[in-house]
């Protein structure tokens, strides 16, 4: 499993991942895109929002399923995709990708794992 996760990016125990960039990134790793089956909505956080690290900021519900949706970081959200939110498939298709949920300016991070961390997590 660890194979198969972007070294560069950061991950949460509930699933998110978030990247190194300002504003960070932030969407759903493919263990949880995988696990929830087809996603059909996604609702995001609004521009200008504050989002705290653990803090659930949205929902992501699929075929199977409705779960919660947490922020790895706190900050203020300054984007979401909304290519996402009019077609949630292409979080499953590409969820490191074209897949991403929100960007944040942020002011602290929460803890995050390395991929070889989240990946033995999620064997």
């Amino acid at each position: 499993m660890a194979a198969e996760l972007p070294t560069t990016l950061q991950y949460t125990a509930e699933h998110e991942w978030v990247d190194a960039a300002s504003p960070v990134t932030v969407g759903i790793t493919a263990v949880a895109a995988d696990a929830l089956g087809d996603i059909v909505f996604v609702e995001l956080p609004a521009v200008g929002s504050d989002v705290e690290a653990g803090a659930v900021v949205g929902e992501i519900e699929s075929t199977k399923s409705v779960s919660e949706l947490y922020s790895p970081v706190s900050g203020t959200v300054v984007e979401v995709n909304q290519a996402a939110v009019d077609d949630p498939s292409v979080v499953n298709s590409d969820p490191y990708g074209d897949g991403w949920l929100f960007r944040v300016e942020v002011t602290t991070h929460g803890p995050l794992l390395s991929a070889e961390e989240y990946g033995a997590l999620n064997p």
